[in-house]
């Protein structure tokens, strides 16, 4: 490895290995050809700007610092930021590892592997990783209401279930516990034997249904702290009502694929679909030619809301060409090829809902909500 940058400026690398307990810092400079390692305290930050003060004051001409994106999140790239220093986050899945399958993995050989990715990407080879957009920090705080919604449907769900199998048990079939309907009075409730329920099993339903009353008013707070946050960014409220606009479009998907997707600016269909992780995965080595389907290398929370929201594309949008589209490529096939073919109507549909919301074209036989009309 070397440390001069492709237009002659000495440049010094640096790789960070994080962990919880301790950072792994490897430095590359100009004229040494191996790298110097050093381990800092976990969230040291003192520490490391005191390393690359040393490091910038050895000659160089500029510092390109690295470290994989991880649970350490975005705080660490700002903060670099902030003092000057330029940061690159890798993606972890990217970058290229041993296949063997006892492979020796240790902080250092982590951080060799890191040294040597930054300087191919620094030189302006974009095939050995890829490279992870900083957030800010208010646009990681924008996408907290609706991620949270999404845990507490799932906790939502979870409670509903544990209440309808308590009473399942016991014979009981007809109570629905929904919260928004009336209250389940668990006293006059009896058993398939004819008793009335159990004083522990009565108590445990009560304690389980207080739960499920908890997280259905953290919901709503939670929908209203989502849209207010819309509200106060014009242009992702732009995007928002015009999404919510279509038919079978509603306010939840709306608000996750302005937030989560159209948020950002893509050059092609093709950054498009690569960051919602649906671009094939071809497999094309000597006589073996096959498809081992999508990456799913991109943003999971918005691949999965474009799934659903193609579901409803072809319930309530049958009309359009696209939804004509799946209906002629999946007549007379079994359910896993409609499956399959809803993955490549969900990425002609993202591309579509793009144009829409950047252009104000609407898709080609789509029609809009009662509301929009």
């Amino acid at each position: 490895m070397e440390g001069i940058a492709g237009n002659g400026a000495k440049t010094a690398y640096v790789a960070i290995e994080l962990s919880k307990r301790s950072w792994m810092v490897g430095a590359l400079l100009p004229d040494r050809d191996k790298p110097s390692i050093y381990r800092l305290s976990g969230g040291d930050t003192l520490g490391l700007l005191s390393r690359l003060a040393r490091l910038r004051q050895l000659g160089v001409d500029r510092l390109v610092l690295c470290f994989e994106a991880g649970h350490d999140g975005f705080w660490l790239a700002r903060f670099l930021l902030c003092h000057g220093i330029d940061v690159r986050v890798f993606d972890p899945a990217s970058l290229q590892v041993n296949r063997r399958a006892r492979r020796v993995k240790t902080d250092r050989i982590d951080v060799l592997s890191l040294l040597n990715a930054l300087v191919a990407v620094d030189r302006g080879d974009r095939h050995v990783c890829s490279i992870v957009r900083v957030l800010s920090a208010e646009e990681e705080d924008a996408r907290r209401s609706h991620r949270e919604r999404d845990r507490l449907i799932q906790e939502r769900t979870a409670h509903i279930n544990r209440i309808k199998g308590l009473l399942f048990a016991q014979g009981i079939r007809e109570v629905e516990p929904r919260l928004r309907r009336a209250r389940i009075d668990f006293t006059v409730l009896r058993t398939g034997e004819g008793h009335p329920l159990p004083p522990r099993l009565r108590a445990e339903l009560e304690r389980e249904y207080a739960r499920l009353n908890m997280v259905e008013d953290q919901l709503r707070t939670v929908e209203k702290e989502r849209d207010l946050a819309d509200a106060q960014d014009p242009a992702v409220e732009v995007k928002r009502q015009r999404l919510e606009q279509l038919q079978g479009v509603g306010g939840a998907a709306s608000s996750i694929m302005a937030r989560e997707v159209f948020a950002r600016s893509f050059a092609s269909r093709r950054h498009l679909a690569s960051y919602l992780g649906l671009t094939p995965s071809a497999y094309d080595s000597g006589a073996v030619t096959r498809c081992q389907g999508i990456s799913k290398a991109g943003n999971s929370w918005a691949r999965r809301i474009l799934i659903e929201i193609s579901w409803l594309w072809l319930r309530y949008q049958p009309q359009t060409a696209l939804a004509q589209w799946y209906g002629r490529r999946t007549r007379g096939q079994g359910p896993r090829v409609r499956r399959v073919m809803l993955v490549a109507l969900a990425r002609k549909l993202a591309v579509v809902l793009w144009r829409y919301v950047e252009t104000g074209a609407l898709p080609h036989g789509a029609t809009l909500s009662r509301k929009a009309a």
